[in-house]
């Protein structure tokens, strides 16, 4: 049976529509902060075997996490096409992503550099290719053959 008609059950509501997950970008700020804390607290380990006079034992080492956009979306509980969004559109959310994005790529590349994270993998994941133009240079003789 439908409604009836006039009804304002809707009005008795106590809210409408979900709430935000981030009321303000610096509550966005604080929430990310707290993700690049969480990277550094929860390194990544690496069990490595040591031999000292015939004795051999394994370690665990810690090694650093690479933060990521994903990984961060993950831990804040958004999707990453909701963070894509804030990126492009022009609210108070814009500046507090690019910013954030700003220390993501800071740290791979700091990563990297120092040779704590795999230089070939964040380079690419930055976009910082090497790209080389390796067509072959043919010289041409007047006899129509190749001269290397």
């Amino acid at each position: 049976m439908a409604a009836p008609k006039g009804n304002k059950f809707w009005e008795a509501r106590s809210k409408h529509g979900r709430d935000k997950l981030f009321a303000s970008s610096e509550l966005l700020w604080e929430a990310c902060c707290e993700y690049f804390t969480w990277v550094e607290e929860n390194p990544l380990w690496e069990v490595k075997a040591f031999a000292f006079q015939g004795i051999v034992t394994q370690e665990s080492l810690p090694k650093i996490r690479a933060m990521t956009v994903e990984g961060m979306c993950i831990f804040l509980d958004i999707s990453t096409s909701a963070w894509y969004e804030w990126r492009k559109a022009d609210n108070d959310f814009m500046d507090i992503v690019h910013k954030v994005e700003a220390v993501i790529r800071s740290q791979k590349f700091a990563g990297a550099a120092a040779d704590l994270l795999n230089a070939n993998i964040i380079a690419r994941d930055l976009g910082l290719t090497d790209k080389k133009d390796i067509a072959l240079s043919e010289k041409v003789t007047d006899s129509g053959t190749n001269d290397w």
